[in-house]
């Protein structure tokens, strides 16, 4: 059995990209704080790699900014794809089937679309055109979420 839910914070407003015959997708980051303490008393911080497709996508991407506490349900996928360097990068994502929004925060701005646009995700795997997958840059601002 492959599933998995989680509750947390978007860390960057969601970008809907249109794939190949008219799918859209999003991918976004969720920072998931862990439900213990650390030796610091701190609680620590994951952050997920959540990607959506179709109606999720566009409701999560029209309704949700970086800071938005949701909860995602779905399964976890792990794959891979070459660089244009030959270097090999794998990747584990949470693939969101249902989504609930808890509380939403405005999006920055008001573009949905970014302007990539993508034959096939299979095929941006291939060509090494995935940068849309990896995590972003350190955010410190904020952090951590709760």
């Amino acid at each position: 059995m492959n599933q998995v839910a989680l509750v947390g914070r978007i860390t960057k407003d969601p970008i809907l990209r249109r794939v190949s015959q008219g799918r859209v997708q999003t991918s976004f980051v969720l920072a998931v704080n862990r439900n213990f303490k650390n030796q610091k008393g701190e609680v620590e911080t994951d952050f997920v790699l959540c990607t959506m497709w179709g109606k999720p996508a566009e409701n999560t991407a029209k309704h949700c900014g970086k800071g938005s506490l949701i909860g995602i349900g779905g399964r976890i996928q792990a794959r891979s794809y070459e660089r244009a360097d030959k270097s090999r990068v794998y990747v584990t994502e949470v693939i969101g089937e249902d989504v609930r929004f808890i509380l939403t925060k405005k999006r920055a701005n008001d573009d949905l679309y970014s302007e990539h646009v993508v034959s096939t995700p299979s095929r941006a795997a291939e060509t090494g055109d995935a940068e849309h997958f990896n995590l972003p840059n350190h955010e410190t601002e904020g952090l951590p979420i709760f």
